[in-house]
């Protein structure tokens, strides 16, 4: 589970990087401060309000903040390495060959004009000859990719019908296995096609306006029509879907089927020839995350005209190429994607767009460059040291609980204790040996690429879990959650000001990547991480008694974030964001601890009249130092299992020592009695 996403834009385009203003001395931003908020009514406007009322978000982004910060300077490192990489002229068939080859597809404009849409031609042609339902079986099963992971990145969307992750087995975690999760829609979430408020509906009108000037683009006839049967059968499936919320509950995730239960259990689909086209016509058993998604797209196969799906094939191919292809097509896609969805007037200059797209398809060969340039081995250890400290503060805040039983201690103990933290980047390498990256082939590599990440997936079926393998590069700005390894990712990017600096104070470090440090690690006892035992296996470990004071407490930090009105009439879905706001809450909670057992009996020094906790606190709520556009903030709400940064900020109403820290009284907006303050670990 990531500390944080995309603004729910997995499927379309990363807006987010953004230029911020770096803190003017190491630790707390005092120039980002607004003394006019009280710090008890709204303390993430007292952490961040000068910053947003000098703050103007750039035309070509979604946002800015402290996260963005981050990602331009990793994006220019970046750019670094892929102009060394194209400048030392690398041998063929090499990763560095293979970077500066892509990245040059991606800047020759003029290739990718004259290549039009030859390179979807193949599946155009075959998507074109369908004439049964089962050549239909066999065109979906063509277009399964790994492109869903539900529990390490939190994505659960795909706009293929299906969508494979391949990762270590709910039931056996020492072997990969695969899951099966549902698909096959455009748009963000089923609230798009099901919201019948006068917002969605414009955002429908526009998407059929849209869709209808794809199919017009590449040249097909009746594109309002086409358009229209497209729409009506997304809408159908978006009908079969099951909330985000209900999809993060792993006990209704867990369900093993064998390939011969297909046809009975989702019968409408010929499973057979969809999994052999699939290329796992061999494998015996899937996990499938949501059955009922299953059953209803599956009769939705055999109910919807050929012609409807044939359409539906179509601009689907075309809505994932689009950015790859010819100019009409990109800006067509960023006009409804970019702007409509996400509020952004202007994409983002094309050189970075490129360095984007080479970190996202070879991010493991960029990774490795990154991690030997610009990560030393002092930071490691220096990080790993304090990831080490908040362990430790976890660790006794575990072994103090008086609300959990003898047995359920042991484990979750247990659990912390085995708990894989790898800090900075991994330690070994992927190769994309056998990739073809052409230099002036775009829509040509990003299919390949495709191909190539999804046959990665296929050979790990069956073989043993390794638990060294990282998810995230080094040179991403997040960190990570695994549950199923029962492991942790730091990368080195976002080991850095202004998020971890040795130059600032104690008590800003932790406040900063010490809380988030410690939400990754409260991750291993979320509602998700919950369900999982020392060795990453679902596991019922929990007493009765301990699981329902856990779901009694949770449930009370859900509705707390219920009353969260991000815009007016739109308010966070606690159950939504529960396990995010859950490792928030225990995040910061171990971040204090771990701070304070620092000073070893000492007193923080106070840094322009801020006293320790000031600091401390004001560190925390500067992570989030966030500006977004009113559309993707809508986005966010609806599609991503994170709170805005701004509701996140305001966890600190939950901790006892805010209140003495900034004199919060019981009259102040934020202010809960100490019986309402939510205490989970």
């Amino acid at each position: 589970m990531r500390l944080q996403v995309c603004a729910a834009l997995l499927s379309t385009l990363c807006l987010t990087s953004a230029f911020a203003q770096a803190p003017e001395v190491p630790g707390v931003a005092l120039s980002d401060i607004d003394h006019s908020i009280k710090p008890g009514d709204n303390f993430y406007l007292y952490a961040n309000g000068a910053w947003i009322n000098r703050t103007t978000i750039p035309a070509d982004r979604i946002a800015v903040g402290n996260f963005s910060l981050l990602d331009d300077r990793a994006d220019k490192q970046v750019a670094d390495i892929i102009a060394k990489a194209a400048q030392s002229n690398p041998a063929p068939n090499t990763d560095l060959r293979r970077i500066a080859d892509l990245y040059h597809s991606y800047m020759d404009e003029s290739a990718i004009e004259h290549h039009g849409l030859s390179a979807l031609q193949p599946d155009l042609t075959r998507i074109a000859a369908i004439k049964t339902r089962q050549d239909l079986a066999r065109a979906l099963g063509l277009t399964l990719r790994a492109d869903v992971d539900a529990l390490n990145m939190t994505n659960y969307h795909t706009p293929n019908l299906f969508g494979l992750w391949v990762a270590p087995g709910f039931n056996d975690p020492d072997h990969y296995a695969p899951y099966l999760m549902q698909g096959g829609l455009v748009l963000p979430s089923r609230d798009y096609y099901l919201d019948d408020s006068a917002h969605m509906q414009e955002i429908r009108t526009k998407y059929a306006a849209h869709v209808a000037a794809m199919f017009k683009l590449a040249g097909f006839s009746d594109p309002e029509a086409r358009a229209g049967r497209v729409i009506a059968l997304e809408h159908a499936i978006a009908t079969q879907h099951i909330s985000l919320a209900d999809n993060e509950n792993i006990k209704h995730a867990n369900n093993l089927w064998q390939a011969s239960d297909f046809s009975t259990k989702a019968p409408g689909l010929d499973w057979p020839e969809y999994f052999r086209a699939a290329g796992l016509g061999s494998q015996t058993s899937f996990y499938v995350w949501q059955p009922t998604a299953f059953k209803g797209e599956a009769a939705l196969v055999a109910s919807t005209p050929l012609d409807t799906w044939k359409d539906y094939l179509v601009l689907h191919l075309l809505e994932a190429s689009a950015p790859n292809l010819p100019k009409p097509f990109a800006d067509e896609r960023f006009s409804f994607f970019g702007t409509t969805l996400s509020g952004a007037p202007e994409q983002r200059p094309r050189d970075q767009r490129a360095v984007d797209l080479v970190n996202l398809t070879l991010g493991q060969a960029v990774g490795k460059l990154y991690a030997q340039r610009y990560f030393s081995p002092e930071a490691k250890a220096q990080a790993e040291a304090l990831v080490a400290n908040l362990i430790a503060a976890f660790h006794h805040r575990l072994e103090t609980i008086t609300w959990m039983a003898p047995a359920t201690k042991a484990e979750a103990i247990r659990k912390l204790g085995t708990l894989k933290v790898s800090v900075g980047y991994a330690d070994t390498w992927r190769t994309y040996d056998g990739l073809d990256i052409q230099p002036s082939d775009l829509a040509g590599n990003l299919l390949r690429a495709s191909l190539f990440e999804y046959h990665y997936s296929l050979h790990r079926i069956g073989q043993p879990t390794d638990r060294s393998e990282w998810v995230l590069t080094p040179q991403t700005v997040n960190a990570v959650n695994l549950p199923l390894d029962n492991g942790l990712n730091f990368p080195a990017a976002i080991l850095q000001p202004p998020f971890f600096d040795p130059q600032a104070p104690a008590a800003s470090n932790y406040g900063a990547i010490g809380s988030i440090m410690g939400h990754e690690i409260s991750h291993t006892f979320d509602t998700e991480g919950a369900a999982f035992d020392s060795q990453g296996r679902v596991r019922d470990w929990w007493t009765p008694a301990d699981f329902a004071h856990f779901d009694q407490v949770t449930t009370a930090l859900a509705n707390q974030f219920d009353t969260y009105e991000p815009l007016p009439g739109l308010h966070v879905n606690g159950r939504q964001t529960l396990g995010e706001d859950i490792a928030d809450l225990g995040g910061i909670a171990a971040a204090y601890d771990a701070f304070h057992a620092s000073l070893h009996g000492q007193s923080a020094p106070e840094i322009e009249g801020l006293t320790g906790d000031q600091q401390f606190f004001l560190a925390f709520g500067q992570n989030w130092k966030d500006k977004v556009r009113e559309a993707a903030l809508r986005q966010q709400i609806l599609t991503d299992p994170h709170a805005p940064p701004e509701d996140r900020a305001q966890t600190v109403r939950n901790i006892d020592a805010w209140y003495p820290a900034f004199n919060v009284q019981p009259t102040d907006k934020l202010y809960l009695t100490p019986d309402q303050r939510i205490r989970i670990w």
